[in-house]
C-alpha cells in the first residue's frame, strides 16, 4: 500500500506552507505500509516557539484555504515545542529544534520512502545546523565582547 494521491497533495501543500514561513529540514515519510491510521508524516522545525507557532498557523490556513480541509486534532499548541496536527490522511509535525534533536523522529521512520516535495521544501534540509553554527558564532561573539 502506498500514500494515496489526496495524501501526497496535502503533504505537498503542507510542506510548501512551512517552507514559505522559512521552518528548517522539511521530511515527508509515506508511512502507509506501517499504520493503518495515516497514509504520511511531515515534519518541519523552527529555531523558536513563535515561528513554530507562524508555520503551524500557515500551514493550517493553506490547507483549508487551498483544500477545505481542517485538522480534526491539533496538540501542542500552548507550549509550541511540538505541535501535532492530525488530518486522518496526514499527520504534521512541527517541532522546535530542541524537540526534533532529541526526539529524533527521522529515525523511527528512516525505513519507510520518502515523500517527494517542492523544490522550496527540498531547499531546507540542513538549514537546523546552519541556523545552529551562526548562533554559536554570534553567541562566542557576543561572549568575547563581554570579557
Amino acid at each position: 500500500m502506498t500514500a494515496t494521491d489526496r495524501s501526497i497533495e496535502l503533504i505537498t501543500t503542507a510542506a510548501q506552507a512551512a517552507a514559505d514561513k522559512l521552518a528548517h529540514d522539511i521530511i515527508a515519510y509515506d508511512v502507509s505500509d506501517v499504520l493503518s491510521i495515516t497514509d504520511a508524516f511531515l515534519l518541519a522545525s523552527a529555531p523558536n516557539d513563535r515561528q513554530v507557532k507562524s508555520i503551524v498557523d500557515e500551514i493550517e490556513e493553506r490547507l483549508n484555504k487551498e483544500l477545505g480541509v481542517k485538522p480534526v486534532r491539533r496538540e501542542g499548541d500552548r507550549e509550541a515545542r511540538w505541535v501535532l496536527l492530525d488530518y486522518v490522511d496526514i499527520v504534521v509535525h512541527v517541532q522546535h529544534t530542541e524537540e526534533r534533536v532529541f526526539y529524533a523522529l527521522e529515525r523511527l521512520w528512516k525505513d519507510c520512502p520518502e515523500l517527494d516535495l517542492p523544490a522550496d521544501a527540498k531547499a531546507t534540509r540542513g538549514k537546523a545546523a546552519e541556523h545552529a553554527k551562526l548562533q554559536a558564532e554570534e553567541d562566542s561573539v557576543e561572549f568575547g565582547e563581554l570579557r
